[in-house]
């Protein structure tokens, strides 16, 4: 026998009932969550499988796509009923079967391809133990991959495949917004550039060929810099290395830069670490060197759906990168940096495709 549901909704976040939504609906949405996982596997498959290829290229009967794809009869019609519930696929009025525009956008869009092969690759075995995570502040779902405390550690290490999503998914997004970033920063025309997070050297690449001066110290673990080394080498000896755990309170930060950047780094840590970590920065800034933090803010995006994907990723971070830190919003980062006696001197919305928010600080 199935209990009574007595629970009761708070009449404070109780929302006003839309005309156009039946609790049919509503139920439908409730269903949705409960398959969910299901779902995502079935539209990888038929991505992956070649399903949607195929129909991308003309309509088709189950036993063509068969033919086409090499896989059973039952396999195709299982996936097509699934693609149909996803609105991936369509019938049309002679029987065939059509890609729809979600599902073209799920075949053919970059960044979708690219959350995708992430969640996959890089998440979903891992999630299934993200209660745990909450309960505990630890990365759990990381035992998937091995033993270390956080994933920086062991980014090297990742099995090719999840290496290669992490990475793909990691540069995706920052990449979009350097464009529109070079001019903010070297208005200000820095010779040196401290880049802290510095990765695989993506961001000090493209400082040291935007200006042919510039000077650019990279700071971060021995295995990321270890493969930026590689793909600066042409540079010489306008990139240098600073091998460092920042959150090491024992780690002092090289003097003498006149602009500090950390891109998409500070989301990597939690609040009282960003703060510490700030506080590093400051005891290294002369009293003019620039500070510049690039985030992806929560609550600074145009569109719902990139405010969605911001507030999963924060569930990445909870469950895979470390335990303990998220994407964040405006205010929270705010008080990091007043914590941590810097001021905020500028704050850029909007900047690349992708609604970045660049946040310029000193003394």
């Amino acid at each position: 026998m199935i209990a009574k549901n007595t629970a009761k909704l708070n009449p404070k976040y109780r929302r006003k009932r839309q005309q156009t939504r039946t609790m049919a609906d509503i139920a439908f949405d409730a269903q949705k969550l409960a398959f969910a996982p299901i779902s995502f596997q079935a539209a990888l498959a038929m991505r992956d499988l070649g399903i949607l290829d195929c129909l991308n290229q003309a309509p088709a009967t189950d036993k063509q796509i068969a033919q086409n794809t090499g896989l059973s009869l039952y396999a195709v019609q299982t996936l097509l009923e699934n693609g149909l519930a996803l609105d991936l696929v369509q019938q049309t009025p002679q029987g065939m079967y059509d890609i729809t525009k979600t599902g073209w956008f799920w075949l053919c869009d970059p960044m979708t391809r690219t959350n995708a092969d992430f969640v996959n690759d890089v998440c979903y075995l891992g999630m299934h133990s993200l209660q745990q995570s909450l309960k505990t502040g630890r990365p759990t779902g990381l035992k998937t991959f091995g033993k270390w405390k956080t994933v920086y550690e062991g980014l090297s290490k990742l099995p090719a495949k999840a290496r290669k999503s992490w990475f793909a998914f990691d540069h995706f997004y920052s990449d979009i917004a350097f464009p529109e970033i070079l001019p903010l920063v070297f208005k200000r025309r820095p010779g040196r550039i401290m880049d802290i997070g510095a990765n695989t050297g993506k961001w000090a690449k493209q400082c040291l060929q935007y200006s042919e001066d510039v000077q650019v110290t990279l700071v971060d673990l021995p295995g990321q810099l270890a493969q930026a080394k590689k793909n600066l080498k042409k540079f010489g000896q306008r990139a240098s290395f600073y091998p460092a755990n920042v959150l090491d309170k024992k780690t002092i930060l090289p003097k003498g830069a006149d602009a500090v950047l950390m891109s998409q780094f500070l989301d990597c840590f939690s609040q009282e670490q960003i703060t510490d970590i700030l506080k590093k920065v400051k005891q290294a800034a002369a009293p003019n060197t620039d500070i510049y933090i690039l985030e992806p803010l929560c609550d600074r995006q145009e569109y719902a759906a990139a405010t969605y994907c911001l507030n999963h990723t924060s569930l990445y971070f909870t469950n895979i990168a470390n335990g303990n830190s998220k994407m964040y919003a405006f205010a929270q980062l705010k008080n990091c940096i007043e914590a941590a006696g810097l001021t905020l001197k500028e704050t850029f919305n909007g900047v690349g495709r992708f609604a970045y928010t660049l946040l310029r600080c000193g003394k």
